[in-house]
């Protein structure tokens, strides 16, 4: 019984608790998923299915954490992946969407979201449109070069993913962009593709904040190309390049991890530091499981980060937020 009212006590102090030792203000990269995209995403029988994730769900993990305030990040984009050869993909993504903002419109001062979609489909630039005509989904746009296989040496690829960038330049979205390439079709990601990204795709879209997520990587405690990736960003805020004055990067899943050596965490404080702790956003793209934003906040703290700069990262708030 005792333990039991413990247990309790622990869950109902602890957001106070999280926020005296200075939780972020705003977990800037989250996601809900639709009973449909559940389902789309559920490994066969016997696996168990894929959870739906909704805002009341959300909510309670950021409860949990002690954070007020959350980017979510429309996952709609993941039914027109071209692996999944889903039918009527470009319905079910409105489809989504249209979820998406009536579960955002339940915590109107807590949750902002986010248009996504794929930007190769002939029809992105509609759906865009219709986002921005949506005022819980026209504060911007997220787009997963990995999932909707963007490749940086297809011409046709480039421009197509540049007129979705002028678009929501031109609507005032500001973009959060997964640009790492695709994992699993062996595209080449490096150097070369992050220049191509600041040369090419950035002066598409100048007067908006472009968030780059995982530090220009794709979740992998170790990654060789996003390593190269972001020194090209480094590189460029260091010489004041004009193109970089509108970017700022996220961490989730860059965190150390049991596997994450003692050497690489100090490599990622480093890149933190040379990027700007001023332009790192605190987002936990974790949505229940073993990783929640509180955990995610816990194994970022890990990382040999000065409290200064632990304290900067969990009050910087983007400023399509401010």
């Amino acid at each position: 019984m005792m333990t039991r009212v413990i247990a309790t006590m622990v869950l109902l102090l602890w957001p106070a608790f999280v926020r005296a030792q200075g939780a972020p203000v705003v977990d800037h990269h989250q996601h809900l998923f639709s009973p449909a995209l559940a389902a789309a995403m559920s490994p066969p029988a016997p696996a168990p299915p894929t959870p739906s994730v909704t805002a009341a769900d959300l909510i309670a993990l950021l409860d949990a954490a002690g954070i007020r305030r959350a980017v979510v990040l429309s996952t709609g984009y993941i039914f027109e992946q071209p692996s999944r050869k889903i039918e009527n993909a470009g319905d079910k993504l409105r489809a989504d969407h249209d979820w998406t903002s009536l579960q955002v419109a339940q915590y109107p001062d807590r949750l902002i979201g986010f248009c996504g979609l794929n930007p190769l489909k002939d029809y992105a630039l509609d759906e865009l449109a219709r986002c921005a005509k949506d005022p819980r989904l026209r504060n911007g746009l997220k787009l997963h070069f990995g999932n909707s296989v963007v490749d940086y040496h297809n011409a046709q690829h480039i421009e197509q993913v540049k007129r979705v960038f002028r678009a929501a330049n031109g609507y005032r979205m500001p973009i959060v962009v997964h640009m790492r390439a695709s994992l699993t079709a062996k595209l080449p990601y490096g150097r070369d593709e992050a220049l191509i990204f600041l040369n090419e795709l950035v002066p598409a879209a100048p007067d908006v904040v472009i968030q780059v997520a995982h530090l220009a990587a794709a979740g992998a405690p170790s990654d060789p190309g996003a390593d190269q990736a972001i020194e090209v960003f480094i590189e460029a805020i260091a010489r004041g390049d004009a193109r970089a004055a509108r970017l700022y990067f996220d961490l989730p899943s860059v965190v150390p991890t049991a596997t994450l050596t003692a050497e690489a965490a100090a490599a990622v404080a480093s890149r933190i530091r040379r990027l700007g702790v001023q332009r790192v956003l605190f987002g936990s793209d974790a949505t229940g499981g073993a990783l929640t934003p509180r955990t995610a906040w816990e194994s970022l703290r890990r990382l040999p980060l000065t409290e200064a700069e632990f304290q900067t990262i969990a009050s910087n708030v983007a400023p399509y937020l401010r």
